[in-house]
C-alpha cells in the first residue's frame, strides 16, 4: 500500500525532530537562562508558569536585549530605507526611467512593510533576539488575501530545517498548536478530523492540536502551469491528530526567511553569541549565587551562643531586650560567626564574567562611541572602521539570507497583487530574471564602507604638506565626484543633495558672475584709457601744422 502524502510529512517531521535533540537540549540550556519566554523546546510549559527560577545574574539577558536592538537599528532601522533595487547592468544604472521606476518600487516596499497589519518592526526584533539567544531565526511572510503582507517570527522549537546542496535551507516544517476554532477558521470543517470536530462543537477553546506546515521544492513541478502544481515551492499542512491532510498548495517564492549567525561544518543550525559564552553565563549565575550567600552572611551572620541555653530567647528585632547577653564584665555572651569571605574579590570575578558576556554580545562594541564622545571626526571614523571590520562576516549574512529571501518574496507578492507600478515601455524591456539587484544601504552596509571615508581623509592629510610646495598634487581628485562619495557613505540623506544638473547650473551662474565682475573691474581702466587717448588727439590737433617752404 503507497504510503500517504500525510503519512510521508509525519515521517519526515520524526526524522527532522530526531536529527535534531541534541540542539533542543542546548537551546533548552541557553533559553533557561538568556531568554527564559523561550524555554519550550523541551515540553510546552504553560502559559503564566515560572520561567526564571535558573536566574540569579541577569546580565545576559540585558545582553541579548542590547544585542537585538542594536542589530535592528544597523540591519533594518525603522526611519530610513535601508536598502535599494539597482540593474545588474552598471551601464544602466543611470538611465534615469529605469533608476526612477526602481525607487518607485522601493517605495511600495516600505510603504507595505511598514503598514499597521504587516507588523514587520515588532518580528524582526523577535528574530533579532533568537539570532542572538540560538544563532538561528526563522521569519514567514504570508500573503492574507484582501488584507496584504503579514510578517510572522517564527519559534525556534516550531522550526525544522534542511539544506540543499549548495548549503541554503529549501525545506522547513514548521510544527505549531492550533485550537479547535483556530482549525476550522483555518482550513474549513469539513477537512477535520472528528476529534477537532467534536472539540468544534463542544466550543472547547482550552484543548489544542497539533498540526505541520511543510514546505519544500516541488519536485514533481509540471511548469506552464498556473496552479500550485506549477509552482516551484510545494505546501502542505498536516493534522497530526488523525493523520490527516487538510490543505495542500504551493509557493513562487521561498516563503521562510531562515537565517544564522554562524555555522560550523556538517550542522545546519547556527550558533549565537549566547552559545559561545554558555559556560560563562551558567558559571556567573552560580558566582551569583554564591556573593549572594556570602552577602546575607555578612549582614545576618549566623551567631554563637552559649552552650547552656541560658540565651535561648534570644531576640534580634530592634530595641529587643535580651538579658544574659553580657557577664558581669560586660562582655557579649553572644558573638557572630566570621567566615572571612571576601566579597570585593567576589564581586571583581562576577564583573569580569559580567564583560566578557557583553563582548560576546557585541555590547561593548556597540557602545565605543557611546563611551567616548569628545572625539575627532577622524578618530570616529577609524571607530566606525573597526566596528564595521568586526560586524562584516557576520552581520554580513543576514543581508543574504534573512533580508535577500523577504525581499524576493515581498516583490513577487504584490507583482502577483498588482501592486507594484507599472513600468514605462523603455523599461519593461530592461526587466527579466537576474536583471535587477538588491543594494543594501543600512547603518551596517554604511559601517562596511567606512574603510574608504578613512583611505580618503588619509590620504588629503599626507599630501597637505605637498600641496603648499605644488598646489596641482590635487588636480587628480574629481572635486565633483569625491563630496557625494562621502556623504553616501555617511549616511547623509540624499534630499539635502544637490543634483548634478544644479550644481552644474550653479558653477556656470558663478562663472557668468566672475565674469561680469571683471568686466566692471576692468571698465574704470578702459574708461581713463579712451580719456587719454582723446586728450591726447585733441593736444595734437591743437598744434600749429608746419606750412610747406617756410624755413
Amino acid at each position: 500500500m503507497a504510503e500517504s502524502r500525510a503519512d510521508e510529512i509525519i515521517r519526515r517531521q520524526d526524522q527532522l525532530r530526531s536529527a535534531r535533540s541534541n540542539w533542543d537540549s542546548l537551546w533548552q540550556d541557553v533559553a533557561d537562562r538568556v531568554w527564559p519566554q523561550m524555554s519550550d523546546f523541551l515540553g510546552r510549559r504553560e502559559p503564566g508558569a515560572k520561567r526564571t527560577e535558573k536566574i540569579f545574574d541577569s546580565t545576559a539577558c540585558l545582553a541579548l536585549e542590547k544585542f537585538a536592538a542594536a542589530i535592528h537599528s544597523l540591519i533594518t532601522p525603522d526611519n530610513q530605507q535601508y536598502h535599494g533595487l539597482a540593474p545588474a547592468d552598471k551601464s544602466l544604472r543611470e538611465y534615469h526611467p529605469l533608476k526612477q521606476y526602481l525607487e518607485e518600487v522601493t517605495e511600495v516596499l516600505f510603504a507595505v512593510r511598514r503598514s499597521p497589519f504587516a507588523n514587520f518592526s515588532s518580528q524582526a526584533s523577535e528574530c533579532y533576539k533568537s539570532l542572538g539567544a540560538f544563532g538561528t531565526m526563522g521569519m514567514m511572510v504570508e500573503d492574507i488575501p484582501g488584507r496584504g503582507i503579514r510578517y510572522k517570527s517564527c519559534h525556534l522549537a516550531e522550526l525544522y530545517v534542511s539544506e540543499n546542496e549548495h548549503g541554503l535551507i529549501d525545506t522547513v516544517h514548521r510544527r505549531f498548536e492550533y485550537t479547535a476554532r483556530q482549525a476550522v477558521s483555518a482550513f474549513g470543517m469539513e477537512r477535520m478530523p472528528d476529534k477537532i470536530k467534536a472539540a468544534m462543537e463542544k466550543k472547547d477553546d482550552a484543548s489544542k492540536f497539533e498540526f505541520i506546515h511543510a514546505v519544500e521544492p516541488n519536485r514533481e513541478r509540471k511548469r506552464g502551469r498556473l496552479d500550485y502544481e506549477g509552482m516551484a515551492f510545494r505546501s502542505c499542512y498536516v493534522s497530526v491528530e488523525g493523520k490527516q491532510l487538510v490543505d495542500e498548495g504551493g509557493y513562487r517564492t521561498f516563503p521562510y526567511a531562515v537565517s544564522r549567525y554562524s555555522t560550523n561544518p556538517k550542522e545546519v543550525y547556527g550558533r549565537g553569541p549566547a552559545m559561545m559564552v554558555l559556560p560563562d553565563i551558567r558559571m556567573l549565575n552560580e558566582m551569583e549565587k554564591t556573593t549572594l550567600r556570602a552577602g546575607h552572611m555578612a549582614v545576618d551572620p549566623p551567631l554563637l551562643l552559649l552552650e547552656d541555653g541560658a540565651l535561648q530567647g534570644f531576640q534580634m528585632r530592634p530595641r529587643a531586650l535580651n538579658f544574659g547577653g553580657v557577664d558581669a564584665e560586660g562582655r557579649q555572651m553572644v558573638q557572630p560567626l566570621k567566615t572571612g569571605a571576601n566579597l570585593p574579590w567576589q564581586i571583581e570575578m562576577n564583573d569580569g564574567k559580567r564583560k566578557l558576556i557583553n563582548e560576546a554580545f557585541l555590547v561593548t562594541l556597540f557602545q565605543i562611541l557611546v563611551e567616548t564622545p569628545q572625539i575627532t571626526a577622524t578618530e570616529a571614523l577609524l571607530r566606525a572602521q573597526e566596528k564595521g571590520q568586526l560586524l562584516a562576516p557576520t552581520m554580513g549574512r543576514q543581508q543574504s539570507e534573512f533580508l535577500g529571501p523577504i525581499i524576493e518574496r515581498e516583490l513577487d507578492i504584490l507583482d502577483m497583487a498588482g501592486v507594484l507600478p507599472e513600468p514605462p515601455p523603455e523599461v519593461a524591456e530592461l526587466l527579466g530574471d537576474g536583471m535587477i539587484n538588491v543594494n543594501y544601504t543600512s547603518p551596517l552596509s554604511r559601517l562596511m564602507r567606512s574603510e574608504d571615508a578613512v583611505a580618503i581623509l588619509r590620504t588629503f592629510e599626507q599630501l597637505g604638506p605637498m600641496a603648499q610646495i605644488d598646489p596641482g598634487v590635487m588636480d587628480v581628485f574629481d572635486t565633483e565626484v569625491l563630496p557625494r562619495e562621502l556623504a553616501e557613505i555617511n549616511g547623509v540623506p540624499a534630499k539635502v543633495l544637490r543634483t548634478p544638473e544644479v550644481v552644474a547650473k550653479i558653477k556656470e551662474d558663478k562663472r557668468q558672475a566672475a565674469a561680469m565682475q571683471n568686466m566692471l573691474a576692468a571698465a574704470p581702466v578702459a574708461a581713463d584709457a579712451a580719456k587719454s587717448l582723446t586728450d591726447a588727439a585733441a593736444t595734437a590737433a591743437s598744434i600749429p601744422q608746419a606750412v610747406p617752404g617756410l624755413a
